[in-house]
C-alpha cells in the first residue's frame, strides 16, 4: 500500500558530501513525521534526524551543523544533505514515515520503513 524508496547513498571520502532522498508512494492521505535513521555494523539503529509536516526539525548531536533534513510535502519526498562526512557516519541509512493511508473510505495510521541505502565514508 505504501512504499518508501531511498536513493543517493554511495562511497565518499572523509569531508565529502552526499544527498539522500526518500520518496513515498501509495495510498497516502497525509505524512506527519518523516525521519532518517542509520545502523552501523554491530550497532543499534539510531535516529539521525526528523522533520514534521510543519517543518520542525531535530537532529542527533553527532550530526548537528553537518546534516540538513528537508522535505517537499506535495511530492511526499524527504532529503538529507550530508556535509563534512566522517568515517563514523558509515552506515545503512533508512527512511521512516509516520503517516495515514486511505483505506475503504477512511484513514488508517501506520509507520513505514524504506529498504535502506548504504553510505560508506572511507579514504
Amino acid at each position: 500500500q505504501v512504499q518508501l524508496v531511498e536513493s543517493g547513498g554511495g562511497l565518499v571520502q572523509p569531508g565529502g558530501s552526499l544527498r539522500l532522498s526518500c520518496a513515498a508512494s501509495g495510498s497516502i492521505f497525509s505524512i506527519y513525521v518523516m525521519g532518517w535513521y542509520r545502523q552501523a555494523p554491530g550497532k543499534q539503529r539510531e535516529l539521525v534526524a526528523y522533520i514534521t509536516n510543519g517543518g520542525r526539525t531535530n537532529y542527533t548531536d553527532s550530526v548537528k551543523g553537518r546534516f540538513t533534513i528537508s522535505r517537499h510535502n506535495a511530492k511526499n519526498t524527504m532529503y538529507l544533505q550530508m556535509n563534512s562526512l566522517k568515517l563514523e557516519d558509515t552506515a545503512v541509512y533508512y527512511c521512516n514515515a509516520d503517516l495515514h493511508i486511505r483505506f475503504r473510505g477512511t484513514t488508517v495510521p501506520g509507520d513505514y520503513w524504506g529498504q535502506g541505502t548504504q553510505v560508506t565514508v572511507s579514504s
